[in-house]
């Protein structure tokens, strides 16, 4: 038998997983960006806004929808501390400087793709959802072995999460188009270094994946 990435989804073990895709680094006036002045905003995260906006969001709405007519259990995991003063966050997020305090409006999943009825959302105060969650328990008790993974940001918390779920044994689709960076050069590089780890489809790849299955 042939060992390979290049499996189509089996909807009754898959699960779609948005990484990240929440107010604080993903709305205008989240805390990542809302001290800043437009000038500054502009310069810095002008086209990841309009990327976001006009393409990306758009993508994640269209394979969310489609995961959930086909039965595939859709996931978020947010940045988001366990505590007020997130004493609980991970070094790196300390030395990072920002914290995401417990219930607050910034640790929620951006409106656009609000979770629905009882689909899971996982705080994590760490870049990989595998670390600071039980997410790798939760989709062994739902029988999911094949991970789509689409959010942000590609070349940071979207590796970490594709690298982890790899080495405990899911095949992980990336939708390369659903993922986004600060730049095309970063997201392009992070397209090119994660391939090795995971099947690479673009939205309409997926969409028209879901429609034959």
């Amino acid at each position: 038998m042939t060992l390979t990435r290049e499996v189509p989804l089996v909807p009754e073990q898959s699960a779609l997983l948005f990484v990240d895709v929440q107010n604080f680094s993903a709305n205008r006036k989240g805390a990542e960006f809302a001290d800043l002045p437009e000038a500054e905003f502009a310069e810095k995260y002008g086209w990841f806004f309009d990327q976001l906006e006009t393409r990306v969001i758009p993508n994640m709405q269209a394979i969310q929808s489609a995961c959930r007519k086909a039965g595939i259990e859709v996931m978020y995991t947010c940045i988001e501390s366990l505590t007020l003063d997130g004493r609980d966050r991970s070094l790196d997020y300390k030395i990072t400087g920002f914290n995401v305090a417990k219930g607050s409006w910034d640790g929620k999943v951006i409106d656009q793709i609000a979770p629905e009825g009882d689909e899971i959302v996982l705080p994590k105060s760490s870049s990989s959802v595998f670390v600071s969650t039980h997410i790798d328990y939760i989709l062994r008790n739902l029988g999911v072995r094949q991970l789509v993974i689409s959010g942000l940001i590609t070349d940071q918390c979207v590796e970490s999460a594709i690298r982890d779920a790899c080495d405990l044994g899911y095949l992980v689709t990336e939708v390369t188009d659903a993922c986004l960076t600060y730049t095309q050069e970063r997201h392009d590089h992070s397209i090119r270094t994660i391939r090795g780890y995971c099947r690479q489809v673009t939205t309409a790849q997926l969409l028209e994946e879901l429609g034959a299955a």
